[in-house]
């Protein structure tokens, strides 16, 4: 099944008609540059939309952040919103942001690094914008946890909310921008201010 909103404006895309695997959905993005994917696991291709600029602007804060922090600990990847996993259930995802442990990184062959990665990051973050379903997006974190995400968190300026998810089935919700949050023993010693989202 396929599910691609705005028909009209995809006009020159060529759909196949049977299931991809994930090479074959990397390729499926590399000839559609104008667009981005996401892949649910029953094989279903979602457009991804633009972001306006305050999403973007708090995008970037966090992948800054979380890249500045990074660079002095070497403890792993950081990615931003463009890069796509094949996760273990066979959705393709492309959070926010996203962090790949050194160890787990090197484990993988330069094509694998190349292309879609064969894994499930460490660390995500999903930022909701104005148009997100929050019952969509809170899915898609269980979907995180369950394919092996150590911590991910589900930002939503609107209300100033972030839910914290953890391995064990735990969410901690966290009221207000006022607070900072911490990568705990995913990221030790990151932090990041919320009133940066502001």
């Amino acid at each position: 099944m396929v599910l691609l909103p705005h028909k009209d404006r995809l006009a020159g895309i060529k759909l196949p008609m049977r299931i991809m695997t994930h090479d074959e959905f990397y390729h499926f993005c590399q000839d559609n540059p104008d667009f981005k994917f996401e892949r649910d696991a029953d094989g279903t291709i979602i457009t991804m939309a633009l972001t306006g600029g305050t999403t973007g602007r708090r995008n970037t804060d966090l992948t800054v952040d979380l890249g500045l922090w990074n660079r002095s600990a070497r403890a792993g990847i950081v990615f931003d919103s463009s890069t796509g996993f094949a996760l273990p259930n066979g959705a393709d995802r492309s959070p926010d942001v996203a962090f790949v442990s050194i160890n787990r990184w090197n484990t993988l062959t330069a094509e694998e690094q190349t292309k879609l990665p064969p894994l499930c990051p460490d660390f995500i973050v999903e930022l909701m914008s104005e148009t997100d379903n929050l019952r969509e997006a809170v899915a898609k974190m269980q979907e995180y946890m369950e394919n092996g995400c150590q911590l991910a968190w589900l930002i939503n300026p609107k209300n100033e909310e972030v839910r914290l998810y953890r391995p064990d089935g735990s969410v901690r919700v966290v009221q207000g921008f006022d607070n900072t949050l911490t990568g705990e023993d995913v990221l030790p010693g990151f932090s990041f201010d919320l009133r940066l989202l502001r």
